[in-house]
């Protein structure tokens, strides 16, 4: 038995309220089960019940034994002064507050159906990929595609929250994040944090400065990279770029220490750092008041069409400094354009909104409803088990699921969790 299901029955009533009574034999009436509460404290509030004859008004404390009271010093904090009921699954003690007035207890476990102990057990301690593997194609199609939903917003609620300590650290400057967020997601998982890094070695005011020619700024990126760091490259442009940087780094005093080494390893060559660079200068280079821009955009199709930018003319005929390749544009291609719209663009907009207090949510879902469902290892087991949704808000939706409720047994917070508990 955990206390966490034990809140699950109060505030769900999921137990027999007609004949309740005290461990001293008063009876109870609910009248409110009062609000849970998820911070330190009793935990509902404002709760509402008669004992005996008596109406009480007050907060209500959750225990497996009596006796956690005193493990928990309760005795001891004011805050649990005004609880009037202390229900428990076994009552070991009697429990006073700090004036020594007794507080009535309930024992739950004498209203509670033995079946849906036993659902909640088979499905808590099921050694499955997720707990409840053998039962979630039974579950309803509304309840899922509903809760896909609030599980997105609440993925984008996340994000945001990383977003707001990025515009702290960045004077609330809106550009400055975009930049850090948007050259994160063009390392990809491989050189994320690695790009991240990079964004932090400089100011974003440098970029202001610099944007205007495309090859300062790739001085700047692939030296504060250590890109450039060796001798033996004889290329012009290499030199070129060399130059420029010790220029840059001692005019405006770059220090690339705090910066992580790039990969190249089991990279396919279009995703090569050195490309990624490339075509993120060339971004920086073509558009100026990126976000502005970015925040204008509505369409799946209007961002490809933004974004479809490539390297600069070296990069055309190389994917590393040495060695010639066969020349080609490197377009950003639409399946990387949509990675950058679902993990960059459409949380930037969402805490845009949120900020300048103009939230749409259709808006944010018909845009990331365009696009199709990814495909990894957690989506298509997923899919194994019932398909849904064949757009990217339910793999984003269903990657939440698994990491924030599945893997961390929260199956009482789930609205798949709840349905296969509660159903018959």
């Amino acid at each position: 038995m955990q206390e966490d299901f034990l809140h699950y029955i109060w505030k769900h009533k999921a137990f027999d309220s007609s004949l309740l009574k005290t461990t001293k034999d008063k009876t109870i009436s609910i009248a409110n089960l009062g609000m849970h509460n998820h911070d330190s404290g009793p935990d509902f509030f404002n709760s509402q019940l008669s004992i005996g004859s008596q109406l009480w008004a007050g907060n209500v404390e959750i225990h497996i034994k009596s006796s956690d009271w005193y493990v928990h010093n309760h005795e001891t904090d004011k805050a649990y002064d005004n609880v009037i009921l202390h229900v428990v699954w076994e009552h070991d003690t009697e429990i006073f507050r700090k004036d020594n007035s007794e507080i009535p207890t309930l024992e739950l476990k004498h209203y509670v159906d033995k079946n849906l102990i036993h659902k909640y057990q088979k499905l808590m301690y099921s050694k499955s990929w997720i707990n409840c593997e053998t039962n979630f194609s039974e579950v309803n199609d509304f309840l899922l595609n509903n809760w896909l939903e609030r599980l997105y917003i609440e993925r984008l609620e996340q994000k945001s929250k990383i977003i707001e300590d990025l515009l702290k650290t960045s004077n609330n400057d809106w550009e400055a994040v975009l930049f850090k967020m948007l050259l994160k997601n063009f390392g990809l998982k491989v050189n994320g944090d690695a790009f991240l890094s990079l964004a932090n070695s400089f100011s974003f005011s440098i970029i202001r400065k610099l944007q205007n020619d495309v090859l300062d700024v790739e001085a700047l990126l692939f030296g504060q990279s250590g890109l450039l760091a060796g001798d033996n490259v004889e290329e012009r442009y290499f030199i070129d770029l060399k130059e420029r940087y010790g220029f840059l780094k001692q005019k405006f005093k770059l220090d690339n220490k705090g910066v992580l080494p790039l990969q190249f390893f089991r990279l396919r060559p279009p995703n090569f750092p050195t490309i990624r660079l490339s075509q993120f200068a060339n971004l920086y280079n073509l558009e100026q008041n990126l976000f502005s821009k970015v925040m204008r955009l509505q369409t799946r199709n209007q961002f490809h069409e933004f974004f479809n930018k490539g390297v600069t003319e070296f990069w055309k005929s190389h994917y590393t400094f040495p060695k010639t390749s066969k020349k080609s544009n490197k377009i950003l291609t639409k399946s990387f354009i949509d990675l950058l719209i679902i993990n960059t663009l459409i949380p930037l907009k969402f805490s845009y909104a949120k900020a300048q207090g103009k939230l749409n949510d259709d808006e944010i879902f018909q845009l990331i409803k365009e696009i199709k469902i990814e495909t990894n290892s957690i989506v298509s087991k997923f899919l194994d088990l019932k398909p849904v949704g064949k757009n990217a808000l339910n793999s984003q939706a269903l990657l939440q699921l698994k990491q924030q409720y599945c893997d961390k047994n929260k199956c009482l917070h789930c609205a798949v969790g709840n349905s296969l508990i509660v159903k018959n």
